[in-house]
């Protein structure tokens, strides 16, 4: 299972847009679930908006919180969209088999079968979770609660059964100005004491959400970083 998990505060304004990059995830098997951390007023407004636009075109779960909440907003999202993805292939089964991918028409014995596997199979599936965190200047009094809330990913995804690897990205890249991502850790599934290396995270620049889905995309699919277009879409994902 693979998936991208971005933390952002909306509001992106460089490139295309991440409702865009979202879909393209989506229709390449990859899942979209955003963590907006917003603030009051207009601009909370219009990043809530945004947020739930990604989230949606990305076939994955949106929820917008306060710093205070992120940490366990993380935890539960991951497991609960890894949860989600199971039901539904689950679902595909019962259809085929049964003609209905309702478990409420199961009998009592067989429903709680048909759970009990789901979650097992919840914590033993082998996982992919490419973090992608909003570095952009509005986004530097979140600090500290974006370092707190990446440690408690890790602890979660070290007490899976399963393979659980991370990859952790972040935009704009704080290394050049010309770039719109910067990889902090490729993936692996060797989660302990990873936590020490976000530190090194400033957040500067503007926020170019969409570019950044699709550079993460690329690497989440295995496919290799293609040259831009003059728009600043990436040659192999025009949609």
């Amino acid at each position: 299972m693979k998936q991208i998990l971005l933390i952002t505060d909306g509001c992106s304004n460089v490139g295309v847009s991440p409702v865009i990059a979202a879909a393209q995830a989506q229709a390449e098997g990859v899942t979209v679930n955003v963590i907006g951390v917003i603030d009051h007023g207009e601009l909370g407004l219009l990043g809530s908006e945004e947020i739930r636009e990604i989230s949606a075109a990305g076939g994955g779960m949106s929820r917008i919180v306060d710093s205070g909440q992120l940490s366990q907003t993380v935890q539960m999202m991951t497991r609960k969209t890894v949860t989600t993805t199971i039901q539904h292939a689950v679902g595909k089964e019962l259809q085929s088999i049964l003609g209905s991918n309702q478990l409420e028409q199961l009998p009592p014995d067989k429903r709680s079968q048909v759970v009990q596997v789901i979650d097992t199979m919840s914590e033993t599936s082998s996982l992919r979770v490419a973090l992608l965190i909003d570095a952009s200047a509005s986004m530097k009094p979140k600090l500290a609660a974006v370092r707190e809330a990446i440690r408690d990913l890790l602890l979660s995804l070290r007490a899976r059964t399963g393979k659980s690897e991370l990859a952790v990205f972040h935009f704009p890249s704080t290394k050049t100005s010309d770039q719109e991502l910067e990889m902090d850790l490729g993936w692996t599934n060797q989660l302990a004491n990873l936590d020490k290396m976000f530190y090194k995270i400033n957040m500067k620049g503007t926020t170019p959400t969409g570019p950044a889905l699709l550079q993460t995309l690329q690497y989440v699919t295995e496919k290799p970083f293609s040259p831009k277009t003059e728009d600043g879409m990436l040659s192999d994902y025009v949609v």
